[in-house]
């Protein structure tokens, strides 16, 4: 009897059946991990801006399920509760709480303020301080001085007072060059800030560059009045953990809550 032949199959079938299932199995993992590997890194001021945003648009996140970070107010955050959250937008709210108190004061076209890598910078104009020549702190400024203690007291970061002069040379008995001038307008701040203000002073720091960071050229009046100044600096959340005894940051949250 003859054997009978099988049939063989046919051909261009394509591959398995299982494969297709097996592929999108594959896909949804990948999805997966690079969900999880998303959420890992996403930090928590992007998160909640992603929040609100959503919440603005779908609308229905009102009640319910809280998907805001535990800790975190869904309605209104503090931008200085935690010292390690303040980003940019907390720099610019600080600096608008500022700008107010300089328009009350009246000093609003004698101090600049600027948001730069290294933080809020609140740069003084030429003689709004001291005279030129002097480090004795003059009397019309020293009331907005202390107001505005009371707002950096808020703020749990690092700041840092800078002292500029021109590159005229100084050289008397108190001050043999621009450096001791600059770091005496320095520490005077510091100390005022301190003893008239309300600011600890373990948070503060006193730099005196002399006429060696320059903001304009010193070849013309305008200029030189501009690199006469004096800095106080509210340092980025960045640079703030790489401050000499840094842990003190933490307490400083805890000391200085907000209200």
């Amino acid at each position: 009897m003859r054997r009978r032949k099988k049939p063989q199959a046919e051909e261009g079938g394509g591959a398995p059946g299982y494969m297709t299932t097996w592929g999108d199995m594959m896909s949804l993992l990948l999805c997966f991990f690079i969900l999880l590997y998303s959420f890992s890194s996403l930090d928590n001021q992007r998160f909640r801006e992603i929040m609100v945003a959503f919440k603005n648009m779908a609308g229905f996140l009102d009640g319910g399920t809280n998907l805001i970070p535990e800790g975190y107010n869904s309605e209104e955050l503090s931008p200085f509760a935690d010292s390690s959250q303040i980003q940019l937008q907390s720099l610019e709210a600080l600096a608008a709480v500022i700008q107010d108190l300089l328009e009350e004061e009246g000093f609003v076209d004698q101090v600049e303020l600027s948001l730069e890598d290294r933080g809020l910078v609140m740069r003084f104009k030429d003689v709004v301080l001291f005279d030129i020549g002097s480090d004795a702190l003059k009397e019309a400024p020293k009331e907005m001085l202390k107001k505005l203690s009371v707002i950096l007291e808020k703020v749990p970061l690092p700041i840092r007072i800078e002292g500029h002069t021109d590159n005229v040379p100084i050289n008397n008995a108190r001050f043999p060059s621009n450096w001791e001038l600059s770091v005496a307008r320095a520490v005077k701040v510091v100390r005022f800030l301190i003893e008239e203000g309300s600011l600890d002073s373990e948070r503060l720091s006193a730099l005196g560059y002399g006429e060696y960071r320059p903001i304009e050229s010193n070849a013309t009046p305008e200029g030189r009045n501009r690199n006469r100044r004096v800095d106080i600096i509210v340092l980025h959340p960045s640079l703030a953990g790489s401050e000499p005894g840094a842990e003190w940051l933490e307490e400083l949250s805890r000391t200085y809550p907000v209200k």
